[in-house]
């Protein structure tokens, strides 16, 4: 009778290999998160975060994202000079659809990530896009970092994409940790809101969104706000924000068309950081991408909520040729007045 090998037991290095291919397809094609991964796996998060690192320099995953968001630096030139920014970063139009949120999400992602310094602390804000970004961060893109959230994201009701766990997520990613803002976004009184902001733990967590130096943050535009499908909000609400001239919202404050607040009652029962504020960023990054986002992303720029912008090719185009419009008006009036007092001086000197 013939004899029959052992079999080989697996060499140390298969068995790493075999645990990263595991792990990344949880993590990846699974959309788990690292701490569901770990508790399935029995590793602990950091040990979770350093098999996917590793699968990714190995070979073992590759990330193709760099194809989906080529920049255009020759636009994000324009959109620099035109509205004084730090930082433009715009990739081509794909439509209006995930495809062209995830181009742009990715592309805040990989901005984030190479930041230098890497900043110790960074306020977000929620919603699908911010959601998205958040998908897309590379696991250890800033290890340690500790992330605050800037606006109230207490969903009031059930939604199938978590857009209020944003925060989370940007730290998990970045082995550090979170600061919540565990209060609606918006509530019924003014003063509820008052009474909410004195408590000294919400207050605490203001003040550290306010002192964060980089705020990443979505622009929503009016059509399928968000704020409607997390209950804060109706579509009859948002018909009246249309007629009282919002165009979108940032952190959750609905603004026209030159920045400005737009129903200044809704404002003061609307919980979080004030746009005004992150003027003082010294990175304060907007993430928008779509025909519904024109109108806001350009209210934003023209009231410099933002000195980063992330977005995509027809909306940088639309906010330039509306800026040149602007600029031709200011020197069509400019010339119309300086008509009219070349015209008194004549009439004066008859």
């Amino acid at each position: 009778m013939p004899s029959v090998a052992n079999p080989v037991p697996p060499t140390r290095d298969e068995q790493r290999e075999h645990r990263m291919v595991q792990v990344a397809k949880l993590y990846y094609d699974l959309e788990r998160t690292q701490s569901e991964i770990a508790e399935e796996v029995g590793l602990t998060r950091w040990q979770v975060s350093r098999l996917l690192r590793d699968a990714r320099e190995t070979g073992i995953v590759r990330i193709a994202i760099v194809p989906r968001a080529q920049r255009l630096p020759a636009l994000e030139s324009r959109l620099q000079t035109a509205f004084g920014l730090r930082e433009a970063i715009v990739v081509p139009s794909m439509g209006d659809g995930d495809v062209a949120q995830d181009a742009v999400a990715q592309a805040a992602g990989q901005y984030l990530a190479g930041l230098s310094p890497r900043p110790g602390l960074v306020g977000v804000s929620w919603g699908r896009t911010m959601a998205s970004v958040a998908h897309w961060l590379a696991p250890g893109w800033n290890d340690g970092v500790r992330v605050v959230l800037m606006n109230g994201a207490t969903n009031l009701k059930s939604a199938t994409l978590k857009t209020n766990t944003v925060a989370e997520r940007f730290a998990e990613a970045g082995n550090g940790t979170a600061t919540l803002l565990p209060v609606p976004a918006i509530v019924g009184r003014a003063e509820t809101r008052s009474v909410i902001e004195a408590d000294p733990v919400i207050a605490s967590v203001l003040k550290l969104a306010d002192e964060a130096p980089v705020a990443c943050f979505g622009l929503g535009g009016m059509a399928g706000s968000v704020h409607v499908e997390s209950g804060y909000l109706t579509a009859a609400d948002v018909d009246g924000l249309v007629a009282k001239k919002a165009v979108g919202d940032l952190l959750g404050r609905f603004i026209d068309a030159d920045g400005a607040i737009a129903d200044p009652t809704l404002d003061a029962r609307t919980i979080g950081l004030a746009p005004e504020r992150l003027r003082a960023k010294s990175h304060s990054i907007g993430v928008a991408s779509g025909r519904a986002k024109h109108a806001v992303v350009l209210a934003a720029l023209k009231a410099r909520y933002v000195n980063v912008l992330v977005t995509d090719e027809a909306t940088a185009l639309h906010a330039l040729s509306n800026q040149a419009l602007s600029n031709q008006a200011l020197s069509d009036q400019a010339t119309n007045e300086k008509a009219l007092s070349e015209d008194r001086e004549n009439t004066h000197a008859g």
